[in-house]
């Protein structure tokens, strides 16, 4: 396993210079919203504004100045922001796209998954390129990439839900069979998310699946893994109803993380197998994501998503200029 340096506590000096000091944020989001922060204003992009429970503005680093979210800042290329533009247009019916944390809000993750995929998806040769280094075992070519996706919103032949899907790319085997890869994209989420409503068909899916060790598990439907299970039981769901052949669930997450990788390690031990062609379920950083991207000749690509989301070089610096 490769090693990362730990994250440092950043001194409340330097969060309250970049207007960045959030009470509640775990040192992996400290650090992502300060870098989210100096990212803006290297770009030279005004700062925005949060909005609190109680209608009340403040400025807060981490997101954008209304004229610079129009003009789609959030977003590494301008073919990407149109692409954004157009899906958000075209979205599926029911589908639940916050446009204001889209258009502003810089440590989202939403935005994140454009930024990675939006470009694979204006290219599907670079796709093709892309997810077949990522899982060489699984994917043959690749059809069609989509956001924010589910099969079938409180569809009670799936989780009876609304539970969807933040990438999802269709696919052809090595084998030749119909394929999917189910996306959740996680940046600096802890995981520890009050977890939805526990609803009977759950446990019906759960115990119909053959992939869990306990299907009863009380871990499964509490967080940290109760949006796992319910994401992966939607995925297996898509399976078992013969829409495709294979289906995996994959979770993005950064290295350092520390809460999601422990919750995808957890999750992962809830399962009969560490092999995803077996349970459906596979986790992969977003360093490694950026790897591939390097290695298919994307390096501007990899670059730049690793200056925006994964230069923590950038608040050490901060913190200990001269």
């Amino acid at each position: 396993m490769k090693l990362y340096r730990s994250l440092p506590v950043i001194p409340e000096t330097i969060l309250n210079a970049h207007k960045v000091n959030e009470k509640g944020d775990t040192r992996f989001k400290s650090a992502a919203r300060l870098l989210q922060s100096l990212w803006r204003e290297s770009m030279g992009h005004p700062i925005g504004s949060h909005r609190n429970a109680e209608g009340k503005r403040r400025k807060l680093g981490s997101r954008l100045n209304i004229a610079s979210a129009k003009a789609g800042a959030n977003f590494l290329t301008p073919d990407i922001a149109n692409l954004t533009r157009r899906e958000v247009v075209y979205r599926e019916v029911g589908a639940l796209i916050d446009e204001e944390r889209l258009w502003t809000n810089l440590l989202s993750s939403q935005p994140l998954c454009f930024n990675l995929f939006g470009a694979l998806k204006l290219d599907m040769a670079k796709a093709n390129l892309f997810f077949c280094k990522l899982f060489p075992d699984y994917v043959h070519h690749v059809e069609g990439i989509y956001f924010e996706h589910s099969p079938g919103r409180g569809d009670p032949m799936f989780t009876q839900d609304n539970s969807a899907f933040d990438v999802f790319v269709t696919c052809i085997t090595p084998n030749g069979e119909s394929a999917f890869i189910a996306i959740e994209m996680k940046y600096s989420e802890t995981m520890t998310e009050p977890p939805a409503k526990l609803r009977p068909r759950y446990d019906e899916l759960s115990a119909m699946l053959p992939v869990f060790r306990d299907s009863t598990a009380p871990a499964l439907r509490d967080a940290p893994l109760q949006q796992l299970w319910r994401e992966h039981m939607l995925s297996r769901a898509m399976v078992e109803n013969g829409g495709y052949g294979q289906g995996r669930f994959v979770v993005i997450h950064p290295a350092q993380n520390a809460h999601c990788e422990f919750a995808t390690r957890a999750y992962q031990r809830q399962l009969v197998s560490t092999d995803p062609t077996e349970t459906g379920f596979q986790s992969v950083t977003l360093e490694d994501c950026l790897s591939v991207l390097s290695t298919i000749g994307e390096d501007s690509t990899a670059a730049a998503l690793h200056k925006r989301y994964l230069d923590f070089d950038k608040v050490d610096a901060a913190i200990f200029k001269d």
